[in-house]
């Protein structure tokens, strides 16, 4: 299994703007600093945003910060809301799956399985638990180039 590109960017921004709680950050600065295309960026914010996990202000004065505390966005939420599908294989996508052997086959249920304990596991983790005053340091080097 692998996330999408969008998953990933999100859990950046977000780990981003917890290392910056005390301002709004523009998209221009986190892509620039990940090295990613602020288009694309743009997009994950909107998500996020949608999401319930950002709060965007548009304008000269604009950016994006968190919509609410590190301690209450967990990591599950996250996926949930940016990741499009979690198709693990064609069967189970019910409009294009061309497999023979669904009436019969015994993986769809071993894969639901593992995709929620997957899903679980990550629910156990906030935002939070990723972003420590030690490393706070360290990851705005990173960042600042």
């Amino acid at each position: 299994m692998q996330l999408t590109m969008h998953t990933d960017f999100g859990l950046r921004v977000l780990l981003y703007l917890a290392h910056f709680p005390e301002r709004r950050v523009g998209t221009e600065e986190m892509s620039t600093a990940y090295g990613i295309s602020r288009n694309h960026l743009v997009r994950v914010v909107k998500t996020l945003a949608d999401g319930g996990f950002l709060d965007v202000m548009v304008g000269r004065a604009g950016g994006v910060q968190l919509a609410r505390p590190p301690k209450e966005i967990r990591l599950g939420q996250v996926v949930r809301v940016t990741e499009a599908s979690f198709r693990l294989v064609e069967c189970h996508d019910p409009v294009n799956n061309t497999c023979p052997i669904v009436p019969v086959c015994g993986l769809i249920g071993v894969l639901d399985n593992a995709l929620r304990k997957f899903i679980s596991e990550l629910d156990r983790y906030t935002l939070a638990d990723l972003v420590r005053e030690r490393s706070r340091e360290k990851f705005i080097q990173l960042v600042s180039g």
